[in-house]
């Protein structure tokens, strides 16, 4: 049996496909035969169906990328992200107010059957310490008052990184919990280290030490190959009864904070 086979000809989208994870993502669907639509901020040499620019920081930008995919889309892969070096309300946005948005255009076009996984973080590990404060602002109703709600609390809630991962591991599971009636499914990964562009800019104003202590206890940064299978299986009909799940991928970073009574480092 050919792993993954069943994404064969289905049609999938993958935000965050020039780089990283996304990258990686979707060369491994384009090899399985899927039809798949890629959305980042530049196009990728990868034999994708059809791209579509797409800058989560803008809703002008998610709106025309969202009604420029025609038909039913089988399977949504979360993957863009931004480096946690950038100014935390582009955090913010990129990682939950944008993703949010675009998926709540193409979730219209899934059927029963669809599924979506959405690349958090191990960071996002103390999301329950806080979940009240979370709870506030993934309930704003639109991209531009989740903003304005940041703005007002970032004292209070801290760096826009970690907390738009907490947030977007929260309406990950609220969202499973509604979207399961019409046969959707809705996942999460939180990856720990991995190898990629936005850990290389990270490496430029991070302590050392503070990078490898999310190394812990595996002692190495995987590759994005071990990040996309996880994110495969989470979209195929093999994880067809998982549902508002999210799985470490982190080589155990999470079970030893957790062990240790403490949360994520930030």
């Amino acid at each position: 049996m050919v792993a993954f086979a069943e994404f064969k000809s289905k049609r999938v989208v993958v935000t965050g496909c020039s780089s990283g994870i996304g990258l990686a993502t979707a060369s491994a669907l384009v090899d399985l035969g899927a039809d798949v639509i890629g959305m980042s901020r530049r196009a990728p040499d990868v034999g994708l169906a059809e791209f579509h620019a797409l800058d989560l920081t803008s809703v002008e930008s998610i709106e025309s990328a969202a009604t420029s995919v025609d038909g039913e889309i089988d399977a949504l892969f979360n993957c863009a992200g931004a480096p946690p070096t950038v100014p935390s309300v582009e955090l913010v946005k990129v990682n939950f107010l944008g993703t949010r948005l675009l998926t709540e255009h193409l979730v219209e076009r899934m059927s029963a059957g669809g599924a979506i996984a959405n690349v958090s973080s191990s960071v996002a590990c103390g999301w329950r310490t806080r979940l009240g404060q979370i709870r506030d602002f993934v309930e704003t109703r639109s991209f531009e008052d989740g903003v304005a709600w940041y703005e007002e609390n970032e004292h209070a809630v801290g760096h826009g990184y970690p907390f738009s991962k907490e947030a977007l591991n929260v309406w990950t599971l609220q969202q499973s919990t509604t979207l399961i009636a019409r046969g959707v499914r809705m996942n999460s990964t939180s990856p720990g280290a991995v190898q990629t562009p936005l850990m290389e800019v990270s490496e430029k104003v991070f302590p050392p030490e503070l990078l490898a202590a999310t190394e812990y206890p595996s002692g190495r940064r995987s590759g994005v190959e071990e990040q996309v299978q996880p994110l495969l299986f989470l979209n195929s009909a093999r994880a067809s009864y998982i549902n508002g799940a999210d799985i470490a991928v982190d080589g155990g970073y999470w079970a030893s904070r957790s062990a240790e009574g403490a949360g994520s480092l930030w």
